[in-house]
Order: C-alpha cells, then sequence, then structure tokens
C-alpha cells in the first residue's frame, strides 16, 4: 500500500494468480488495510456501478460521524479516481489527487471525511466499492465536481456527464459557507476512536 499526497488515501496493489484453467485475485482483504490504516475497515454495503464515458459521479461526501470510508476498484474499462480534500481546517483543504484506475489489481482507499469522485475514461466502465456505511441519504452531500474552486483536471477532450444532483450541488465555498463541509478536527477525532476501539 501507498499513502497518496492527501492524509488518509491510499493505494492499495494486489496480486493476481493464473493457471492453465484463468485466475484468481483477492479483490479485498480486511488485514493488510486494518495494519495499514490503524482500525478495522467494516464492510456495510458493496456497491457496483457501470457507467458510459465521460460519466462523473461525485465529489460525495458523508456528514462525519459517523462519515463513510470507501474502498474502490475498477473492475473493467478505465476511470479517473478522484480524492479531494473537504475537510475544514486541514492542512491540504481544497486539494485533491487523482489516480487512474484501470487494472483490478489498483484500488483506492478512501478515509472518512475525504470527498470522491470518478470520471469513466471508457464505455461500460464497472467501478465497485465497499464502504464502512451503508446508504443515508440524509447524511449524504455534493461538491460540483467542476467547481473552479477545486479545478480539478477532468481529462480533456471528454464531455462530463452529471446526474441532476451533482450538476444542482453547490461548490466548496458554498458548502463550507453554509457548515455542510466535514471538520478536519472531528475527522481526527473519529479515526483516534476507531484506534483506540482497537487497542481495547
Amino acid at each position: 500500500m501507498r499513502s497518496l499526497s492527501i492524509e488518509g488515501a491510499w493505494l492499495v496493489e494486489t496480486r493476481t494468480f493464473g493457471d492453465e484453467r484463468g485466475e484468481f485475485q483477492e479483490l479485498f482483504r480486511g488485514g493488510p488495510l486494518s495494519e495499514t490504516i490503524g482500525h478495522e475497515f467494516g464492510v456495510a454495503q458493496v456497491n457496483r456501478s457501470a457507467s458510459r464515458k465521460g460519466v462523473v459521479r461525485g465529489v460525495h461526501f458523508a456528514d462525519v460521524p459517523p462519515g463513510q470510508a470507501k474502498y474502490v476498484t475498477c473492475l473493467t474499462g478505465a476511470v479517473l479516481d478522484v480524492v479531494v480534500d473537504i475537510r475544514v481546517g486541514s492542512p491540504t483543504y481544497g486539494t485533491w489527487e487523482t489516480i487512474q484506475l484501470d487494472d483490478p489489481r489498483r484500488s483506492v482507499y478512501v478515509a472518512a471525511g475525504l470527498g470522491h469522485a470518478f470520471m469513466s475514461l471508457t464505455e461500460g466502465a464497472t467501478v465497485v466499492y465497499l464502504t464502512s456505511e451503508g446508504y443515508a441519504p440524509q447524511r449524504e452531500h455534493a461538491v460540483h465536481p467542476l467547481d473552479p474552486r477545486l479545478g480539478i483536471a477532468w481529462p480533456a477532450g471528454i464531455e462530463p456527464v452529471l446526474s441532476e444532483k451533482d450538476a444542482a450541488a453547490p461548490g466548496l465555498e458554498e458548502l463550507e459557507r453554509r457548515g455542510r463541509l466535514p471538520d478536519f478536527a472531528a475527522c481526527v477525532t473519529l479515526h483516534r476512536a476507531l484506534r483506540q476501539r482497537v487497542a481495547d
């Protein structure tokens, strides 16, 4: 596992084993991930999306606590995965990092409190993501993925396709003004409590 530039985001690489019958891969192993992040990643829900080229999903986030951590893998096709630090008070607040996921041996872990999005780079890109909390619409929110304040460098030559919800989402500054963004100190407290639960 390799930490990304934003605290709480990791690139996870797994192995594939092949023989004359085909191949086998462990998409997710809780033990090594838990050791790296310092607490258990309990899977509450598993989601799958299939997207045509240009579809952007996100930037999505959930209220903290409890937040919603994600483990994201692209099974077929390719997506540009984006992690955004939307935690008010974070040293890297307002920054983002992109990772191209085009091989199921590469996954991204996104801690609770961070924003997450991706753009499908191919037709029918299939993404599976494990989440630490189930879907709760009253706790889930979105930042407009084309917000100039964020300035995410989406690939040139691909027209972004947004859902009605994402197209209507406010920008980062508006969400901060409304007090809707996760607080960095609250995220630190949450993760400290999760680590303490393991120690106990």
